[in-house]
């Protein structure tokens, strides 16, 4: 049976404010809550970027519910061996309730250092390593590592959790599906696609977990939740590669300049028609994912949290 979790969306509220839904989320009946890690937002409309290392560690004092990035990328702007002990640490925290979800990211947060932008046969062979490396330290034991990408040197996590943190591998095409079927302990993408399941599950993945994320923008009024989602988060409307070779908040937003509101009131569930909300989600659970997680786009947060704790989880979940 397909299970409900809540996205907080770390590139539109502050940490307080994601705190607060974290716990408005667990109050509602959510079930477990991804974070995204980005060091940019989309635009700047969405405004924020936390750095969510830190929220870890704070949502572990605060809900009782599992944890788990969508997506940390591990590949470039922070080394995996710094990866691997902020993952550990979050393990412990939340006393075996984290999971790690990973992917090769977009040029908007990797790049902040100067460094080239790989392509992405490149990313994906530094994503495989940076796993291993980080495997590796979960053992607790002493790692020398020297590999194509990355080295590590006497290097030791003495506080990992007692199991080793499951690490989840995010894909949206069939390479990167096929490597998280290969190496990852589930599997992330975002569309209802049971193609790329079916790809998942038939390059190793099995029976492990596989996840996705759905925005909605609740509203009582439908064109309003339109403009509202519209203006956030354009940016899901954009074709192709685009989402991963921008470099700039402003580059998103010239591209987002393409984006209507029809094409954003066709992606989303805008309003407060309860049977859009309801088949929205339905269409993950009939495309084989586990868990979905739900993210609402706007100001309206504890609408949103009573519309769904009322309305929307007790027809999914019934």
């Amino acid at each position: 049976m397909t299970t409900y979790g809540y996205f907080l969306a770390c590139e539109e509220h502050g940490p307080a404010d994601l705190l607060e839904q974290a716990r408005m989320a667990e109050q509602a009946g959510f079930e477990a809550l991804w974070i995204s890690d980005h060091y940019h937002p989309w635009n700047d409309a969405q405004g924020h970027s936390p750095f969510v290392w830190s929220l870890i560690g704070s949502l572990s004092q605060a809900v009782g519910l599992p944890v788990e990035t969508a997506v940390t990328c591990p590949i470039m702007r922070i080394h995996p061996a710094l990866i691997a002990h902020a993952a550990a640490t979050s393990g412990v925290l939340l006393k075996g309730r984290f999971r790690l979800g990973v992917g090769t990211g977009e040029a908007l947060n990797e790049h902040v250092l100067g460094d080239r932008w790989p392509p992405p046969k490149t990313r994906l062979g530094m994503l495989e390593e940076a796993v291993e490396v980080m495997r590796e330290l979960f053992t607790g034991e002493e790692v020398d590592h020297h590999g194509t990408y990355y080295t590590v040197e006497n290097a030791r996590l003495y506080d990992v959790p007692e199991r080793p943190v499951p690490i989840d591998i995010s894909g949206f095409g069939p390479i990167a599906t096929e490597l998280a079927g290969r190496i990852g302990d589930g599997y992330i993408t975002m569309a209802p696609d049971k193609e790329l399941i079916d790809r998942y599950r038939g390059s190793g993945g099995g029976d492990k977990p596989v996840q996705g994320g759905a925005k909605v923008c609740f509203g009582p009024e439908r064109n309003e939740a339109v403009r509202t989602a519209h203006r956030l988060w354009p940016n899901e409307r954009l074709p192709g590669q685009l989402g991963q070779e921008l470099r700039t908040p402003r580059h998103f937003e010239q591209a987002c300049e393409l984006v209507t509101e029809d094409m954003v009131a066709e992606a989303f569930p805008c309003g407060d028609d309860v049977d859009e909300h309801v088949a929205a989600l339905r269409t993950y659970a009939e495309a084989g994912f586990d868990t979905v997680y739900v993210t609402q786009i706007g100001p309206d947060q504890r609408g949103f949290f009573d519309f769904y704790r009322t309305k929307v989880l007790p027809q999914l979940t019934a």
